[in-house]
């Protein structure tokens, strides 16, 4: 059986790693690079490093800072943020990525998953969705870091991503961001159940237990931040909570 990846993630805005909730209230949760370092030695699976403001802005992913924190894990490594070219992917990887998110720019112009899957390979390829729940019970796709709504419904175009050679869902719910009040199962479950690439569940972490829910519920990997960043849970507990659930973890 595969196991199950704890994956910490660095949200970072002006070179800090930030938390807010629902994607807005920021707040200073340290330096990336010290909490990279730490979570690499505390036994996280992967890190996920998102320039959270770069697509706003208007400018690329921070290459130097992804290459200082590239020195110091041993991991896998994830790096989204103003990714809209082969070019820009190829700067990241030479940073020391060893994946890379897309989001605002695969929607708005989706050949780039093509692309991209096609000069690095689809296991490169991670599809960041940013969604939330309407009033008529559908998910949809959300843009610029959540700034943005669209009318496609997530689930169709988590499908037409794979399809287009995206090796890996990270699916965030905007509505359980930062809530800490546990993961949003049910749209979780439905993309899981309909591609064939793992699903990373993201926002809404808060106790063990809703990483117990969302792991056993189809999820291939839970991702968090500041439960993390604030020293709310440890990696190594989590784990060892995970283990005595017969969830399989590294």
């Amino acid at each position: 059986m595969l196991t199950k990846r704890i994956i910490p993630c660095l949200d970072i805005k002006d070179g800090r790693t930030v938390k807010g909730t629902n994607f807005v209230n920021l707040r200073d949760a340290g330096d990336p690079v010290e909490l990279a370092s730490l979570y690499a030695t505390e036994g996280a699976d992967e890190l996920v490093f998102l320039d959270i403001t770069a697509t706003n802005e208007k400018r690329k992913t921070l290459a130097s800072l992804v290459n200082r924190i590239a020195h110091k894990i041993n991991i896998p490594f994830t790096v989204g943020g103003g990714i809209s070219s082969v070019d820009d992917v190829r700067l990241l990887l030479d940073a020391g990525a060893d994946k890379i998110s897309v989001n605002t720019a695969a929607f708005k112009r989706p050949e780039l998953i093509n692309e991209l899957a096609g000069s690095f390979g689809s296991q490169c390829v991670v599809l960041a969705i940013d969604a939330k729940k309407h009033d008529d019970g559908e998910w949809y796709v959300y843009l610029n870091g959540g700034r943005v709504a669209t009318d496609k419904k997530c689930i169709d175009w988590a499908v037409e991503g794979v399809s287009r050679g995206a090796g890996e869902i990270l699916l965030t719910s905007m509505d359980h961001d930062g809530s800490k009040n546990g993961f949003a199962i049910d749209i979780t479950s439905q993309i899981s159940s309909l591609v064939s690439v793992p699903v990373i569940a993201s926002g809404g972490g808060g106790t063990p237990e809703h990483f117990f829910e969302v792991l056993q519920h189809h999820a291939d990997a839970a991702l968090a931040a500041s439960i993390f960043h604030f020293k709310e849970i440890s990696i190594p507990d989590l784990k060892d909570f995970l283990r005595k659930k017969q969830i399989p973890v590294r």
